[in-house]
């Protein structure tokens, strides 16, 4: 967004700070332009091959832009899509300063580009919107230098804002360009996809161990028996760095990921699940949300559940029921499974999150549930909600059964995420985004 308005000859109206740094002038931009037109001429003249490169046209140059505010009538939002380095928007002196641009129609984005004036953002956040009134946050960033920023993307929307949240100087935010890069038009869903935005994992169980590498880390033993599924190697020292070097029990095996739950006792006696799915759903927010879901940070570390619940009311977002057994309602706390079924437990992980820590003190405040179908204001970045269904093997009088933990309504689950990058983005762009359903290779 370069906006700035006028020339750099121009007076602005209150002295700049002798501390902040200078910016490349217009001066500079073009005697830039001089010299590399000098040294085309040049390879010509010496018979030198020069390979032409194709412009990268941004989708966002030149069409509608609205701001929050200006520091004055020579520096309005449009120079910072104009297409000139030499222009700039900017703002008053304020926090919480924003610049949208209407890109037409509804377009896939893969990147953004700032170039921040003197007066830049230390801390700002990039959303998309269908409609120009709801937004979903798709990037937030803290600890911003300024300069030219280049942010890679995976959204949808027609409008794109960026939103200054906290300045860096006593002025206000100022962009020379406000470059947005994609492709105008919708998704493509493949003939005959089901329209449910969802790829999954199957993780058999691995191994059990009294650790927890999230609640306990680097203390073996402190914590109460665990059954774990996924990555072979999770222990009480497991790291980012110690399982990305492991093998998995998933499908696919891409996903090394380390999922663990308390482990059941049926008559004071282990029991392991035999059915172990963990699905990646869109599902809970609405369909704009979904289509700038982003995916899981690698390292990123979430806990659901309550494993100090002290009684059904406590933990409602676990739940108990039997497979095929449509007469058995579900509960909070264990359900008596008639002959022939199983016991389930299902666990929805919270999919909003603050864009910044992968873990916080108690394992939960980086993370929320969505309200009214979006995610809060406190952590604006959709992620794919984490369905954890368990099936046991087991049957009949609950009295018989435990947890690890306690009674039933202590269910809670763990989750480690240590996918691949670029297969986890693949299955949130292909199969998320656009909702389409997914299978374990992550294809409808």
């Amino acid at each position: 967004m370069r906006s700035s308005f006028g020339l750099r000859s121009r007076p602005r109206a209150h002295p700049r700070p002798p501390t902040l740094p200078r910016l490349r002038t217009p001066a500079r931009r073009r005697l830039a332009g001089l010299l590399a037109a000098v040294l085309t001429a040049a390879a010509v003249l010496t018979g030198t091959v020069v390979q032409a490169q194709a412009a990268d046209t941004p989708i966002s140059q030149g069409r509608p832009v609205t701001a929050s505010s200006l520091e004055n009538a020579a520096y309005p939002a449009g120079l910072a899509v104009d297409g000139n380095g030499g222009t700039r928007w900017s703002s008053s002196a304020a926090d919480n300063q924003w610049i949208q641009v209407d890109l037409g129609a509804n377009a896939s984005i893969n990147r953004i580009v700032l170039d921040w004036e003197a007066a830049y953002a230390s801390a700002y956040q990039v959303q998309v919107s269908a409609t120009g009134t709801s937004w979903v946050t798709v990037r937030v960033v803290a600890g911003a230098t300024g300069g030219r920023q280049t942010l890679d993307l995976s959204a949808t929307g027609r409008y794109v804002r960026v939103l200054a949240t906290t300045r860096a100087t006593a002025w206000g935010v100022s962009l020379w360009e406000f470059q947005v890069f994609g492709a105008l038009g919708t998704q493509t869903v493949p003939p005959g996809a089901v329209r449910v935005a969802e790829f999954l994992a199957d993780c058999p169980y691995s191994h059990r161990l009294p650790d927890d590498p999230i609640v306990f880390p680097g203390l073996p033993g402190a914590s109460h028996m665990h059954s774990f599924f996924g990555n072979n190697a999770t222990n009480g020292n497991s790291n980012l760095g110690s399982l990305e070097t492991a093998g998995g029990t998933c499908n696919p095996v891409a996903d090394i990921s380390s999922y663990w739950v308390p482990t059941l006792y049926a008559d004071n006696v282990p029991v392991e699940p035999t059915g172990t799915t963990f699905y990646y759903l869109g599902e809970g927010v609405r369909d704009d949300v979904i289509a700038n879901t982003q995916p899981f940070p690698r390292g990123l570390r979430i806990v659901a559940g309550n494993a100090k619940s002290t009684g059904p009311d406590d933990n409602t977002i676990s739940r108990w029921s039997c497979l095929w057994a449509g007469q058995v309602n579900p509960s909070h706390d264990f359900v008596n499974c008639p002959a022939g079924t199983m016991l389930e437990s299902y666990l929805d992980f919270p999919q909003c999150w603050n864009g910044k820590d992968l873990d916080s003190a108690d394992h939960k405040s980086h993370m929320a549930y969505p309200v009214g179908g979006a995610c809060p204001a406190t952590h604006p970045v959709p992620v794919p909600k984490l369905r954890q269904v368990l099936r046991y093997p087991v049957t009949g009088d609950p009295s018989r059964l435990r947890l690890a933990s306690g009674p039933g309504y202590t269910m809670h689950g763990d989750f480690f995420n240590v996918w691949p990058a670029a297969e986890m983005e693949r299955r949130v762009r292909d199969c998320i985004n656009p909702i389409v359903k997914c299978g374990a290779d992550g294809r409808p």
